[in-house]
């Protein structure tokens, strides 16, 4: 034990005072996971308004959602916070029972009071995951008088029409409803912001794991959670050590100085499969590689241009070379294994087709317009690609590099011209993808409503009609249509050059077992990880 914590002690104080990776260790302590990821989209968090990869699974690991499903069967729905629901006769309401005698990590106690707080203050705040919420009728000015508790356990969820009961329990899996610790967060209140000025930094949920700190671009540090009331974690601690490099992430994994390498390239991977002490581990994700081209731009605005880009990939190169073993090449807005996700693959590289096109668009000699590219190796190799390809038929592809905090906020202002990302669903019902990529109730710029078509400037109010529609569907086989309908229109008009679904891969040492590699980044799981 004493050798333990020496360990421990020392590679918590190497980590948080900045070590290089050049600093190494016997072995990573028995009682701590160490992870090297790229961490820098944080942006804050707060479960209101995490809404990037990192954040999710972090808050997917410290918080716990009214409902959950089973990441290797998503038709498996079950309560987490919540114990039992009911639906109304008329279908607007949902009836919620939380489960007793459970404890956030601070010791007070989890009541309906805390799960209606955690909702109406999502809500009302207003951040980016919002919509979640807001799309099934709630507004900052009604969602008091929607979201109701009805007793110290009990609590209403009204809703202004009938929306299909799956897909807003789906919803209700997603970070944002994530149920906080209302008498913490109140605690740290400044100008009745619900605590948000606090839980940007700060924590206050009853998952397996506490966030203990988070230094920006340095690392993220969970420790166990003693109040937790499931199984307790075998783990102590999970760190998360910022080192975007891929290389020196398998050098450190190779050496066992890190148990766990989340950004390894084609490369990486290929070279670790001979290792004896390390092990890969993958899972398909839902998340989307894309581009979004902003219709603000004078050149991005014409459709001939917008098809005439999708000719300007090299998909085959990017899945089979430089994302090999970790991407399949996947054009449609629903990734394969959702309700209605359309598997065809129309597009392909086609200079000529592309030339064509562009000449229809009266810019046959091309144009010249910028990307924002988050500055991590695989995204620069991608982005570099299209470059090249896009040389081809004389647009000039300016990349613009920076991280991924930098890039996300730029994009989410409108103020790029292609921002080339990375989308994955919030939820699994198909409505959640449906409902940004193909849906943009008002294209504003002070707009409440801020999904991808908006941040591209895609007025599509037809279109918007039509995911209404289809999200009260009764009927499955007739709403996957609709969805397939969706898609195609979006791959024949859209703003978006969509090319590839993720397959995640980890590079783990042999010791380490126990890790779920979930459909979404807030079902990666440590919780039962033992070394």
């Amino acid at each position: 034990m004493l050798h333990s914590r020496i360990l421990a002690s020392v590679a918590l104080s190497a980590l948080m005072l900045g070590a290089t990776p050049a600093v190494t260790f016997a072995e990573t302590p028995p009682d701590t996971l160490i992870q090297a990821w790229s961490i820098d989209d944080i942006i804050s968090l707060d479960p209101a308004e995490i809404f990037e990869f990192t954040a999710s699974e972090i808050a997917g690991n410290t918080y716990e959602t009214l409902i959950g499903y089973d990441p290797k069967n998503v038709a498996d729905i079950f309560g987490k916070a919540a114990e039992s629901w009911t639906v109304s006769e008329d279908g607007k309401t949902i009836s919620f029972k939380m489960k007793e005698g459970r404890t956030f990590a601070s010791g007070n106690p989890i009541t309906a009071e805390d799960a209606v707080f955690s909702l109406v203050r999502a809500v009302k705040l207003n951040k980016s995951p919002a919509f979640i919420i807001g799309q099934l009728g709630m507004t900052p000015e009604n969602v008091e008088a929607n979201i109701v508790q009805t007793g110290p356990m009990t609590f209403d969820f009204k809703m202004d029409k009938a929306y299909a009961p799956t897909l807003v329990l789906y919803c209700l899996t997603a970070t944002v409803a994530s149920v906080v610790d209302k008498k913490l967060a109140m605690e740290h209140e400044a100008d009745g912001d619900f605590g948000y000025g606090w839980l940007k930094t700060n924590y206050a949920g009853s998952g397996p794991f506490t966030i203990k700190d988070w230094r920006p671009n340095e690392a993220v540090i969970l420790e166990r959670n003693a109040n937790y009331s499931g199984d307790a974690p075998a783990m102590a601690r999970v760190i998360y050590r910022h080192i975007p490099e891929t290389s020196t992430q398998r050098l450190l994994l190779e050496k066992g100085d890190i148990d766990i390498a989340r950004n390894l390239t084609a490369e990486d991977i290929a070279a670790l499969k001979d290792d004896p002490n390390v092990k890969i581990e993958s899972g398909a994700k839902g998340s989307l590689y894309y581009l979004g081209m902003n219709q603000k731009n004078e050149y991005l605005s014409k459709p001939q241009v917008r098809q005439a880009m999708k000719y300007l990939v090299d998909y085959d190169t990017i899945a089979n070379t430089i994302m090999a073993g970790k991407v399949k090449v996947h054009q449609g807005f629903l990734p394969e294994g959702f309700l209605g996700a359309y598997n065809e693959n129309p597009f392909s590289l086609n200079i000529e087709k592309a030339k064509e096109l562009l000449a229809e668009a009266g810019v046959p000699d091309g144009f010249k317009v910028t990307m924002d590219t988050r500055n991590t190796p695989e995204i620069t190799a991608m982005a570099q690609a299209m470059q090249q390809t896009m040389a081809q038929a004389g647009v000039e592809l300016e990349l613009i590099p920076g991280d991924g905090k930098q890039t996300l906020t730029k994009y989410r202002a409108r103020n790029h011209d292609i921002y080339i990302g990375r989308w994955g669903p919030d939820f699994q019902d198909p409505h959640t993808n449906a409902s940004t990529f193909a849906y943009n109730p008002d294209n504003s710029d002070d707009a409440t409503s801020k999904p991808l078509a908006w941040r591209n400037a895609w007025d599509i109010p037809e279109l918007t009609a039509e995911t209404d529609a289809a999200m009260l569907e009764p009927d499955a086989d007739k709403r996957a249509a609709m969805y397939v309908d969706e898609q195609k229109k979006v791959m024949e008009a859209g703003p978006f050059v969509i090319y590839a679904q993720e397959i995640e891969v980890m590079g783990e040492r042999k010791n380490v077992e126990g890790v779920i590699v979930g459909p979404s980044f807030n079902d990666n799981n440590f919780a039962h990880v033992t070394k």
